[in-house]
């Protein structure tokens, strides 16, 4: 599940956690709260984005506050991946943690909206498949990929402390961290 596949979405530098969770939907549930992201800068994409679709944009993607819905509200939309110039770190560690891949890269005239675009995680390759242009990246390292493919941080230190389920009524249940 390293390749990923889906139309480019691309804004530029400075989106912030309050474009991605607003503050005012943060008490909805997280379907509800996806359902305004980015609305404040592009009222047609929560409805328009597609399972398997990435979020591009440019500097400083995630900035303000540390709120993991920005992140989880992207993946409760289905976007496969962010890529950006930059991230702040908080929101960079967020989207890793809930199993959304973040990629830097400075996209800069290079991808457009609606491009088709295809990113190897693992072998560290974004293609454009609409301009026929590619690049090399840096890959992410085996323990991310690890984490990213068990479906986040949570779910890897699951499997990790409690790799085999226990007997019914005897211990922990599967996947519980006790």
């Amino acid at each position: 599940m390293s390749v990923r596949e889906g139309r480019a979405w691309v804004y530029g530098g400075g989106i912030d956690t309050d474009l991605l969770a607003p503050g005012y939907a943060m008490k909805k549930s997280p379907e509800e709260l996806a359902r305004h992201t980015l609305e404040a800068v592009d009222p047609d994409f929560a409805a328009q984005v597609r399972p398997g679709d990435m979020l591009v944009a440019g500097e400083d993607l995630g900035i303000g506050s540390s709120r993991e819905q920005a992140a989880i509200s992207l993946k409760t939309l289905g976007v496969s991946a962010v890529i950006a110039a930059s991230f702040a770190r908080i929101f960079y560690r967020n989207c890793m943690n809930i199993g959304l891949p973040a990629m830097r890269f400075d996209p800069a005239g290079r991808i457009k909206t609606g491009d088709r675009l295809r990113f190897d995680l693992a072998a560290g390759r974004l293609d454009n498949l609409t301009t026929g242009e590619g690049w090399t990246v840096a890959a992410l390292p085996p323990h991310l990929m690890a984490m990213i493919a068990e479906g986040g941080l949570m779910a890897s230190l699951a499997r990790r402390f409690n790799p085999e389920p226990q007997d019914a009524g005897h211990g922990a249940a599967p996947g519980s961290l006790t």
